[in-house]
């Protein structure tokens, strides 16, 4: 199985960008893995938000493979911990998932329309975190599941 992180903006700040890149290379002992940044569309600060969610919504679709899972991260998602998360990547390894996708949206989240196309809506926390932050979270997040499903000891309880 192959993972892809998807975000909506700009590339890796550089406060968060180290961190990110140790988590993707730890994660790829387990799993492929790639980042796709998706850059903010061209006058994004004349349009709305509700115009500016549509567009990043055309965009990521057009991404989008038929063989690809979906995990939207949407503040409205299912919280889990982080045992369930590992139970969640083994399951869909299981399943001969080819491609699993983890999508950040842009400043104002991801449109319906890629919420609807989306397997799985995950919520990282009630908190709101910056979005660099929210993509250091998910990558740490990640490879803590991988840790898990191999019952190694990054993982404290």
């Amino acid at each position: 199985m192959r993972i892809q992180f998807w975000s909506i903006g700009k590339n890796h700040e550089p406060y968060v960008k180290e961190g990110i890149e140790d988590f993707t290379q730890r994660i790829s002992k387990y799993f492929s893995v790639e980042w796709n940044i998706i850059p903010v569309p061209k006058n994004a600060g004349m349009m709305s938000e509700m115009d500016l969610k549509k567009k990043e919504g055309e965009m990521i679709i057009d991404w989008l493979k038929k063989d690809h899972y979906l995990v939207a991260l949407d503040e409205h998602g299912k919280e889990i911990s982080s045992e369930k998360l590992a139970d969640f990547l083994q399951l869909r390894a299981n399943d001969s998932i080819k491609t699993l996708v983890f999508v950040i949206g842009g400043a104002f989240g991801l449109d319906e329309a890629v919420l609807q196309k989306a397997n799985y809506k995950w919520s990282l926390s009630k908190l709101t975190f910056p979005h660099q932050l929210a993509r250091l979270i998910l990558a740490e997040q990640v490879y803590r599941a991988c840790t898990i499903i191999r019952n190694e000891k990054y993982h404290h309880k």
